[in-house]
């Protein structure tokens, strides 16, 4: 139903020029500090996507964001001790 998404942050050296970074996927956020961008896009060409956006004169690098990989499921093995604490 959905194509896949993935997310990768580009880091520039120019603000007003990463403003127009909404063309080759969606601009999730912008960071004017730290001078990087999130952005997304659709998985299936990626690839030359990512080729292109290496190319752009602002860009310094481009790395694949693994936010959508890590496991957000946590478990509890660690008993719980609330009870020996109570007055």
């Amino acid at each position: 139903m959905f194509a896949e998404r993935i997310g990768y942050i580009v880091w520039f050296s120019d603000f007003k020029a990463a403003r127009g970074l909404d063309k080759y996927g969606s601009l999730h956020y912008l960071s004017r500090k730290m001078n990087y961008a999130v952005l997304y896009m659709d998985a299936d060409g990626s690839e030359e996507t990512v080729r292109h956006l290496q190319r752009l004169p602002f860009v310094k690098k481009v790395e694949r964001s693994y936010r959508g990989e890590i496991k957000t499921e946590y478990e509890k093995n660690v008993p719980d001790k609330t009870r020996f604490y109570g007055l």
